[in-house]
């Protein structure tokens, strides 16, 4: 495995943001180009952006890349529609002059920036969209995902549910590639993980305008013993407000994509849910090896806040980017594809690599129950899930991805 020696050298104090740089003797900076959905999503992509700027400055101050260059991150807004994304990843290439581009939130923003790519043949690694279909049906050979996809995100929940006696199961998803992804998921899965069970009821607002009231109203109706909840951002605070006046949780289990991390957390207050069975992150909650532990602190120093699971998926994601640049050697792009493929990295989180196969990483999250904790929502029991531990198959990947 690759290492990157940023904890020892650049990571270990708290007040990492204050270290010198080096003055790289006019060395040409490497600039990356990262577009994301920074105003309709800053819950998320304003930590995630913190986090990379954090990062990009540890890599600098330990010595920057490929010899001594440092590496520059060019943040743009993608303005969370597949047009305006495609528009500004050409900007981002044409007069930026970035070497690759990175980042989107949205899974329509990334598929659509995923084909780009591919037609202009740049590197593009993706970061947040969760589309199975980015690395699957639609994958191509110039992009890349650091998270784990819905499939895996779903895999690790379905198994956190196995054996239970819930038979019935209402969905409730956003109506769009990502939501439709994980409800086809968990469809494909729960029979697997409980015998017998079945989908009674299958909700699917638009994002951003879930109606909360007919939404809680039609699963009531419905009667499930459990409930598999896919709304994120202001969607899910609306229902989860409705439902808890309503009555719609209890006595049911619920299963909850995202839940768990501190962007969809913190905004639900004293209304958390007990008990729900989520994906996500609680950085003061896990048991963190030394170098996340010292990523929290140097987080905390620099921001005056906790680091949010963008927060981490940004400082892993310069942590492989720098790791890249330095295997690779140069910026040609057939080149950083090809040490992209198979390049395991040392991050905060033990170590993640991009398996060659289906370009997807092996990055995991945590699996745990939301609770409340002093007025505030944060996850218990919580317990990382490797992400090599859940991807698909390689006979699944063979038969669904597009021949190189």
């Amino acid at each position: 495995m690759t290492r990157i020696t940023l904890p020892r050298r650049a990571l270990g104090a708290a007040a990492l943001a204050t270290l010198a740089r080096p003055a790289f003797a006019q060395a040409t900076p490497i600039r990356i180009g990262e577009l994301n959905s920074y105003s309709r999503m800053a819950a998320f992509a304003v930590p995630y952006r913190n986090a990379m700027q954090l990062a990009q400055d540890a890599v600098n101050a330990a010595g920057g890349v490929m010899g001594g260059r440092p590496m520059e991150l060019v943040f743009r807004d993608d303005g969370s529609t597949p047009g305006d994304a495609v528009r500004v990843a050409e900007e981002l290439l044409t007069r930026e002059n970035v070497a690759f581009l990175a980042g989107t939130f949205l899974s329509n923003v990334g598929l659509a920036v995923a084909d780009f790519a591919n037609q202009r043949k740049r590197l593009f690694l993706a970061t947040e969209p969760l589309t199975d279909a980015i690395t699957m049906a639609q994958g191509n050979r110039y992009t890349f995902r650091v998270r784990p996809g819905t499939y895996m995100q779903t895999k690790m929940l379905i198994e956190a549910i196995r054996g239970k006696t819930a038979k019935r199961w209402a969905i409730v998803a956003p109506n769009y590639e990502y939501g439709q992804s994980a409800a086809a998921n968990f469809k494909r899965m729960l029979g697997d993980a409980i015998p017998g069970a079945e989908i009674v009821a299958e909700q699917f607002p638009a994002l951003g305008r879930v109606d909360a009231g007919a939404t809680v109203g039609a699963l009531a109706q419905s009667r499930p013993d459990g409930i598999f909840n896919v709304l994120f951002g202001p969607d899910l605070t609306a229902f989860v407000r409705e439902g808890n006046t309503r009555g719609l949780f209890e006595r049911r289990t619920v299963v909850s994509l995202l839940t768990g991390e501190p962007e969809y957390l913190i905004p639900l207050g004293d209304e958390t849910p007990e008990g729900w069975i989520v994906t996500g992150y609680a950085p003061d909650q896990i048991d963190a090896p030394p170098a996340h532990k010292a990523f929290i602190e140097a987080y905390k120093a620099r921001f005056n806040d906790t680091p949010r699971l963008g927060s981490l998926l940004g400082y892993v994601t310069v942590q492989i980017i720098a790791n890249l640049l330095n295997k690779a050697n140069t910026l040609e792009t057939e080149a950083l594809v090809n040490a992209l493929a198979g390049l395991a990295t040392d991050t905060i989180v033990g170590g993640v690599s991009m398996r060659a196969l289906d370009h997807q990483g092996t990055l995991g999250t945590w699996v745990g129950e939301t609770t409340l904790s002093r007025g505030k929502g944060t996850m218990k029991n919580a317990r990382y899930a490797d992400g090599a531990n859940y991807m698909f198959s390689e006979t699944e990947v063979r038969a669904a991805r597009p021949p190189a």
